[in-house]
């Protein structure tokens, strides 16, 4: 028997079934990509034990919601350097010459799908919770791309699709050596 949760802001969030810990949502417009409908899903999220979560979810949700293409293209350098290094450590490709003929950073988004949208809360140190998108890239296919926001208000990860959240979590190193994430 599937449960449901509701969202101030994003509405009714249905319980996974593979998942009990996942609710997902219906497909929600996003400012930040133009207005493209995205599922959101809470992840490793138990009613019974995160009484708060629900709410600093909704906070950072609509801190992101705000977030619109002119604060996507604030992080496009990142997203630029994120991909000619990969590049840079796979060696030359004939097909990736669109991507190193990239004359304005913002174009580099041409080149991102985003695909799904988590909100989590990280289980290391300040339990924040964080925003996660979840990308395909045209020179990462394998692994692809995320984009994770602390509160759902600054980026503090853009990555292949690791499993963390933050690079201090993925490298075991203190969250003040995280150049990202110690900005926020």
């Amino acid at each position: 028997m599937n449960k449901e949760i509701i969202s101030k802001i994003i509405g009714r969030l249905k319980q996974e079934e593979s998942f009990p810990d996942w609710w997902k949502s219906e497909e929600i417009a996003i400012p930040f990509f133009d207005n493209e409908k995205l599922t959101i899903t809470f992840m490793d999220f138990e009613p019974e034990h995160d009484k708060t979560f629900i709410d600093e979810a909704d906070q950072a949700l609509t801190n992101f919601l705000k977030l619109n293409t002119d604060d996507r293209n604030l992080i496009s350098e990142l997203a630029y350097k994120n991909c000619m290094n990969f590049l840079d450590a796979v060696g030359f490709d004939e097909a990736d010459e669109p991507l190193r003929q990239i004359k304005n950073k913002n174009e580099i988004w041409n080149f991102i799908q985003p695909t799904e949208i988590y909100v989590t809360r990280r289980p290391y140190n300040e339990q924040d919770i964080y925003v996660q998108i979840a990308c395909e890239c045209e020179w990462e296919q394998e692994h692809g791309l995320q984009l994770v926001f602390r509160q759902g208000k600054k980026l503090t990860r853009i990555s292949d699709q690791d499993g963390h959240l933050t690079e201090a979590d993925a490298y075991d190193k203190p969250d003040e050596e995280d150049e990202l994430l110690s900005r926020f």
